[in-house]
């Protein structure tokens, strides 16, 4: 969940597993009565039997134990939340795994909104029946308290890099995948008032085949990019489409006329218009995909062979596939081939391990496919990396 102000930090029910219960019992033998054992006859020296071996019982394979939150060494004692800062990037700044940051989150009961953070509050390691707590004990929404504790050291920390929601606005509701029909019955435009190619936000521009179409409804100029192929089974994805602009039309008809508004490049003839969609939830949960699901960049938006940091790409699986919105994928990048120096054989080649290069979180979801913005990336992700549960 990312944090913008007054975002929530993050629902911890959902973060929390389930712990195993075991249960022992024991049973024991009927009880004799003083009259019973009046009647009780003595043994007789009948040799025992032998007791039959127990059978060996079936053992379950032990559950791994769960690794335990591990702090960074140069965790601040103290931090002071600001504008911009994520729950991603607070959680890495205490802890080496941010995924453990539900386990070591403790609400402040005395401050309204104990599950919230706000620009300004004060963040604080505390020590809680033995373990590390981090918890709102400082800024202006807590009282003014003198805090005894022993201090080593106090030493000024380099910013750390953020993910301010804003990044993602620019990739949140403009992305579109469509099937093919969809595309081809779209309106598209067939020329401008005057008698220029291309046009830009002010332009008025004539649009045909959008009987529907009425004052004031609002579109988006789309163009095609790429029909998109399952690189594993074959199957058609889907086209993806590049975001061109907003339109809103002035004038219905059988030949339309629409203004353009906003825009992320210029619109020629051609280019399509497809209906406002229901304008995404900016607020989700960060989240990790299924634990056996494993996809492939299958496009890289708005780029040409290579990506990097806060850029998007799409990955060949989707709702189907049980992908959801704030699920945070590991990228791996494909082993390359490399001539043996030593090998007899001087033309031997052998193929290099994966490496793992950075993270993605999906951010745009469609039935097969979904659009997937680059956290961080040590080296630039190309078509054909594969994506994995982190």
């Amino acid at each position: 969940m990312f944090l913008a102000t007054g975002l929530a930090v993050i629902r911890r029910a959902g973060w929390i597993a389930l712990l195993a219960l075991t249960l022992a019992a024991c049973a024991s033998g009927p009880e004799l009565t003083e009259g019973d054992a009046e009647h009780t006859a003595a043994p007789t020296a009948t040799p025992a039997e032998p007791a039959p071996e127990p059978m060996p019982a079936e053992t379950m394979p032990a559950e791994p134990a769960a690794p335990e939150p591990e702090f960074h060494p140069a965790a601040p004692e103290r931090y002071v939340v600001r504008e911009g800062d994520t729950l991603w990037s607070i959680a890495n700044t205490f802890l080496r795994d941010p995924w453990h940051w539900p386990e070591i989150w403790l609400a402040n009961p005395q401050i309204p909104n104990p599950h919230l953070i706000y620009p300004g509050d004060v963040l604080s390691i505390h020590h809680v029946d033995g373990e590390l707590r981090v918890m709102v004990d400082g800024g202006p929404r807590v009282l003014p308290v003198e805090r005894l504790s022993p201090r080593i050291r106090v030493e000024a920390l380099d910013d750390v890099e953020t993910l301010p929601i804003s990044t993602l606005q620019p990739f949140m509701f403009r992305p579109r995948v469509v099937d093919e029909a969809t595309l081809e019955q779209a309106p598209y435009i067939v020329a401008a008032h005057d008698e220029r190619v291309i046009y830009g936000p002010g332009d008025r521009v004539y649009l045909r085949h959008a009987p529907d179409a009425e004052r004031y409804d609002l579109y988006h100029v789309v163009r095609r990019d790429r029909a998109l192929t399952d690189p594993d089974t074959g199957e058609e994805l889907g086209i993806a489409t590049l975001p061109i602009a907003e339109a809103e039309i002035v004038r219905g008809g059988e030949i339309a006329t629409a203004l353009l508004r906003t825009g992320d490049r210029e619109a020629i003839r051609g280019d399509r218009l497809l209906p406002f969609d229901d304008e995404p939830d900016l607020l989700f949960d960060i989240g990790r995909p299924p634990a056996d699901l494993e996809g492939t960049v299958i496009l890289l938006f708005d780029a040409i062979s290579q990506i990097g940091s806060l850029q998007a790409a799409v990955i060949n699986r989707g709702k189907r596939d049980g992908v959801r919105n704030g699920q945070v994928f590991a990228t791996w990048e494909a082993g390359r081939t490399a001539r043996d120096p030593i090998s007899r054989n001087r033309n031997e080649l052998i193929e290099l391990p994966e490496e793992e290069i950075g993270t993605m979180m999906v951010f745009r979801t469609f039935d097969k496919v979904a659009y997937a913005l680059v956290l961080h990336s040590t080296h630039p992700i190309r078509e054909g990396y594969k994506v994995r549960h982190p």
